[in-house]
């Protein structure tokens, strides 16, 4: 039927084709998890003034004398 032409079948184009569309499917599933992805639990906070100073406290970037004089200056 092919008059001497190769047609590739059987397990190598099964295995080729659970390839392709698993790596598709994957990609996708992927991008909609990248897309949709809410990492705070769902709800957009901005960050105030003193979240930012908390977290450098948090990460040692200032004392805690530091830390007090700046968040009275914020507060008041």
């Amino acid at each position: 039927m092919w008059y001497g032409y190769y047609y590739p079948s059987g397990w190598p184009m099964l295995l080729g084709g659970f390839l392709f569309f698993g790596s598709v499917i994957a990609l996708i599933v992927w991008a909609v998890h990248r897309l949709t992805d809410r990492s705070d639990g769902g709800t957009y906070h901005a960050k105030t003034p003193l979240d930012h100073l908390k977290g450098r406290y948090a990460r040692g970037e200032i004392t805690k004398d530091e830390f007090e004089q700046i968040k009275r200056d914020l507060l008041s």
